[in-house]
């Protein structure tokens, strides 16, 4: 019998390479997308010319629209991946981040609750390593305490606990999975990685000057998207519902990240004086590069993230190195160059009009 898979975020990084893998698995894929006056579905545009997925106009703070379409299709498995998942945009619409990453997530347990589909339907929770904020252990696994720092991280941590609650007193399988930092070519261009490949990519064209960043010394472990979709995937097969960190198990600073992308597109960065004074030059010529700018430092930073995925590995048999922080970079820095190539051929072919 196919199974059915309900993802909320179908729209996102990762619920479109999610999509993806499930259909390769036979699934039967469906998601939610909210109402939108511009369209939003860019990464899964493939997958609905092919007829691959079926989607459902739906929000995360409307239960009666989440208790009629998880009722329609009565999922095998639902991913919850929906959310306002920026931190530093949770700090101006914080009331909005709490409805959508907290209460959001007890409204799609409770609506598998009041439809009785508690024995069938599996729920996997995207929780993050924001929960750890202000870290209290390093590198930080499924037993390191809760700190988190910021309004998202907050709503996140309840949408942690009502997961675990649903669990407990009603016996559900629903599962928290803990993600570190995970990036691609898919990411949202606000979020800093993405910021910096096309940032490096644009300058190598001659398209914008330089690149201004926050904290340099943030300490982040970054993974490939499309290698952590298999990892929630594996937890939902899982004999027992348990909570797993999804990471790397690797650490890097926001500055080694910005160095090897600009070296994927041919500049070696010197980097002089520190902190907000610090700047990045090509070393073949002196052009600024980069520069620091107070305005990206948030109100409370996260600065030193590192997961411990050997839960993962040792349970589940998950292998978090498939594609190596420097594979990733490469994966970016490529693609963002090839958009700041046609970005300046649309430019030229425009002047000579």
């Amino acid at each position: 019998m196919i199974k059915k898979a309900l993802i909320t975020g179908i729209t996102g990084q990762d619920g479109s390479y999610l999509a993806e893998f499930l259909i390769e698995k036979g699934y039967e894929v469906h998601g939610i997308t909210r109402r939108s006056s511009l369209s939003n579905t860019g990464r899964i545009d493939h997958l609905i010319a092919n007829n691959e997925i079926k989607l459902h106009d739906g929000d995360l703070s409307d239960s009666s629209g989440l208790i009629r379409i998880i009722g329609e299709i009565e999922p095998d498995e639902i991913y919850n991946l929906a959310a306002q998942s920026h931190v530093q945009v949770s700090f101006d619409v914080p009331e909005y981040s709490g409805d959508v990453d907290a209460l959001g997530v007890l409204r799609i347990l409770e609506a598998v609750r009041v439809l009785g589909l508690t024995k069938k339907t599996k729920v996997y929770q995207a929780s993050t390593s924001e929960l750890y904020g202000k870290v209290e252990e390093v590198p930080q696994k499924e037993t390191t305490p809760f700190h988190p720092y910021s309004p998202y991280a907050v709503a996140k941590q309840y949408g942690f606990w009502i997961t675990k609650e649903y669990r407990e007193a009603y016996n559900m399988f629903a599962v928290n999975g803990i993600l570190f930092n995970h990036e691609s070519e898919r990411r949202g261009e606000n979020f800093v990685t993405r910021k910096i490949t096309l940032a490096a990519g644009r300058i190598a064209e001659g398209l914008q000057d330089h690149l201004e960043l926050g904290n340099m010394d943030s300490l982040r472990d970054w993974g490939y998207a499309k290698d952590y979709v298999e990892c929630m995937w594996l937890i939902l097969q899982h004999d027992s519902p348990e909570d797993f960190v999804i990471a790397t198990g690797e650490q890097h600073t926001v500055r080694d990240f910005t160095e090897k992308t600009f070296k994927a597109n041919g500049f070696n960065i010197r980097w002089e004086g520190q902190a907000l004074e610090e700047k990045g030059y090509d070393e073949a010529t002196g052009k600024l590069l980069v520069s620091v700018n107070p305005e990206w430092f948030r109100p409370t930073d996260v600065d030193n993230l590192w997961g411990d995925p050997t839960k993962a590995k040792t349970v589940l048999g998950w292998n978090p190195q498939k594609t190596s922080y420097e594979e990733l970079i490469k994966i970016m820095a490529e693609h963002d160059r090839k958009l700041a190539k046609r970005e300046l051929a649309i430019k030229n072919a425009n002047a000579t009009k």
